[in-house]
């Protein structure tokens, strides 16, 4: 999910009742929910670096622990620097066991979209994604940023009033965002389940000559009854629109069936590549196609340019779709080029429109 979300999770969390335990419970929950994105970092090394290394090691159950330290760490430097004691005392092991709740609903967040985790790596390299919410879920946003709002907001009210302050607001308001959050992705798990049958009992692309060799659908943002779906039979990936509503499945051959490309020369490098590598071990429906000759766009203007190279396109068709209208335009989401050379050489990758230097 995206930074929001997860900060907003974690201080919700604390709010629920952890924040009774010790102090700087709802600072450190919320900063170690977002702690595992600090794999950002490694985008100061390129585009690619950093798509390799997104949702790796900081999105394991093996990292959590660690992580978690360096979130307890950073508490005990604040306490140290703090010259008023806190209400309640800090309980460091607790901090350091909440922490660890707050990682860990990071990944599962994170499991929940289309994207995918890898939490056993380095022992298990394998993928894994529910895609039952989109990565950024405005439900899911309104819900949690009201229960955190409003009991700051009803507080202001009661201090007009003269109310005396309650130390731990909102743990009714915390507890039932969760019950509603935990009852939303239900809802979403249930119409999921719900697409795939439709997109299976619809034979969607398949014969008795290409037979269907595996179903998946993805989610939109707002609506858990609007899905996109993909089945990718030996020789093509055939796209269909599914309204849960309906039970409508809506595809055009025409419009929604992508080929598979033929491998060319270019293709095999490319695919051999660092870039095609990392990116086809994350793609769960990847396409590779020879885009024909051309230069990279950064080395275009450049007169000690190499010859005209062949351009290879990466893409995964569980972001192939529009599911904010207009987000589509230009190069396809989370889309990936290698400028391959006549005898194999790979000259430049792409993330995007971002060069690997």
């Amino acid at each position: 999910m995206e930074p929001v979300t997860h900060f907003l999770s974690g201080a919700i969390l604390s709010r629920a009742g952890f924040n009774r335990k010790t102090a700087y419970a709802t600072l450190a929950m919320t900063l170690a929910a977002e702690m595992p994105d600090l794999d950002v970092l490694w985008y100061f090394r390129g585009p690619v670096a950093g798509f390799q290394h997104h949702r790796g090691i900081t999105h394991t159950f093996l990292g959590a622990p660690f992580e978690a330290l360096v979130i307890t760490g950073v508490m005990w430097s604040i306490h140290r620097l703090r010259k008023k004691p806190p209400v309640i005392p800090p309980k460091w092991g607790w901090l350091w066991l909440f922490s660890c709740f707050a990682i860990l609903l990071h990944i599962l967040l994170d499991y929940t979209n289309n994207y995918g985790v890898r939490p056993l790596f380095p022992f298990d390299a394998h993928w894994h994604a529910w895609s039952i919410v989109y990565i950024v879920d405005p439900f899911l946003l309104m819900v949690l940023a009201a229960a955190l709002i409003l009991p700051a907001l009803f507080g202001l009210a009661d201090r007009e009033i003269g109310k005396r302050r309650e130390i731990f607001r909102g743990r009714g308001w915390a507890i039932a965002c969760l019950i509603l959050i935990a009852s939303y992705y239900a809802v979403r798990a249930s119409e999921h389940a719900h697409a795939v049958r439709l997109v299976q009992l619809a034979h969607v692309g398949t014969s008795l000559d290409h037979a269907a060799l595996r179903v998946e659908v993805e989610p939109y943002p707002i609506s858990p009854f609007h899905w996109h779906g993909i089945v990718e039979t030996p020789n093509y990936f055939q796209t269909a629109d599914i309204s849960n509503w309906t039970d409508l499945v809506t595809t055009s051959d025409a419009n929604d069936r992508i080929d598979k490309p033929p491998v060319t020369a270019a293709v095999a490098a490319a695919k051999q590549s660092w870039l095609g590598r990392v990116y086809l071990d994350w793609a769960q429906f990847p396409v590779t196609r020879d885009a024909g000759r051309e230069l990279p766009p950064d080395v275009a203007e450049d007169p000690n340019a190499p010859q005209i190279l062949e351009r290879v396109d990466f893409e995964d068709l569980r972001f192939a779709y529009s599911a904010i209208p207009g987000s589509n335009e230009g190069r396809a989401p989370l889309g990936a080029t290698a400028y391959v050379a006549p005898d194999g050489q790979i000259e430049a990758l792409y993330m995007g429109n971002s060069l690997q230097k």
